[in-house]
């Protein structure tokens, strides 16, 4: 891992102080130095033994693992993640695969124009950037697909620049260490980001290491509803644990979402249909054969197009649909 000491330029205030106040700043300053030892021994000892993790992982292989795991839980990824390496292990070789093994290799994976997206971004890496993945906020941000989160994984897990990484779980620890309640979701307020910048290392090596250990004690102990605070590394200094834990796994009230009926379970329906045909299919689903996967032929027609328009498949005239070629 290369050991920088310039901060990759991202989103976050020019000044947090301005954010949090300069006393206030100082506090979690002094703080995250104090609990930079126990969190780090945590971390030696009970990090998770991911493929990714391994000290050989290029930076495109990183990008991939932070891409898969976008809405979808860590164990899930492992094995599509070990799979599609070993098939496309850079990005010339996934710019270069048919579309439908694309996405019969994303498998179960979830909202499959993932991939897509990330082929799209092969694509331009191979044909734009000799030099392999950028390793500059701005570029990585503006290839398809790549929002502020993947590019600062990325440059703080595979190149080891000092930045700051905002994800859930991350948002959830540093508030309920630092501020001493819940981080109720959404984006990112100012405030998070900037406390996450001012408890952030300033050497380069530290600050990747802080940005996973953060990661993973927010996967692995302090969940959201259930944490498990006498194992937590923190815990003497937790200034949400010192309150009682208010508000424990209180969260923004938002609706909450079903997936039963919806368009989103029927065009799961037909992917994974396309991805599972056999043989004598020929790579397609027949009108007969889709019309059994859901009975509200409307709905159906309606996904398909939907499909389609998203280039998730293509329509055979006169037999059906396949994955795109």
């Amino acid at each position: 891992m290369v050991t920088r000491t310039k901060t990759a330029r991202t989103k976050q205030p020019a000044d947090p102080r301005d954010v949090l106040g300069v006393p206030r700043a100082r506090a979690a300053r002094r703080l995250a130095e104090q609990l930079r030892r126990p969190l780090f021994a945590w971390w030696d000892m009970h990090a998770r033994e991911l493929p990714w993790r391994d000290g050989r992982t290029s930076p495109w292989g990183v990008l991939v693992c932070e891409v898969m795991s976008q809405q979808t839980q860590m164990g899930r990824v492992v094995p599509y993640w070990s799979a599609w390496m070993r098939r496309w292990p850079d990005a010339a070789a996934l710019a270069a695969a048919p579309r439908a093994d694309v996405l019969e290799a994303w498998g179960r994976l979830g909202y499959p124009r993932r991939a897509l997206r990330l082929q799209e971004c092969a694509r331009v890496v191979a044909a734009e950037c000799r030099d392999g993945l950028p390793r500059d906020y701005a570029a990585l941000t503006a290839l398809p697909g790549i929002g502020d989160y993947t590019a600062s994984a990325v440059l703080s897990f595979a190149y080891g620049e000092r930045i700051v990484v905002i994800d859930t779980n991350i948002r959830r620890v540093l508030s309920r260490v630092f501020l001493g309640e819940e981080s109720l979701g959404g984006a990112a307020s100012a405030l998070e980001r900037a406390l996450a910048d001012v408890v952030l290392p300033d050497d380069a090596g530290a600050s990747a290491t802080w940005n996973q250990a953060v990661m993973e004690l927010g996967a692995l102990v302090c969940t959201a509803k259930q944490p498990e605070c006498d194992d937590c590394p923190l815990r003497e200094r937790c200034l949400f644990l010192a309150a009682g834990r208010p508000r424990l796994g209180e969260r923004r009230t938002r609706p909450r979402q079903r997936f039963a009926g919806t368009d989103r379970q029927v065009r799961g329906l037909v992917m994974q249909a396309l991805r599972e045909l056999p043989d004598d299919a020929h790579g397609v689903l027949s009108h007969e054969a889709a019309a059994r996967l859901w009975a509200d032929g409307v709905q159906l027609d309606r996904c398909i197009a939907s499909l389609d328009e998203d280039g998730l498949v293509e329509i055979v005239d006169g037999h059906g649909v396949r994955l795109p070629a």
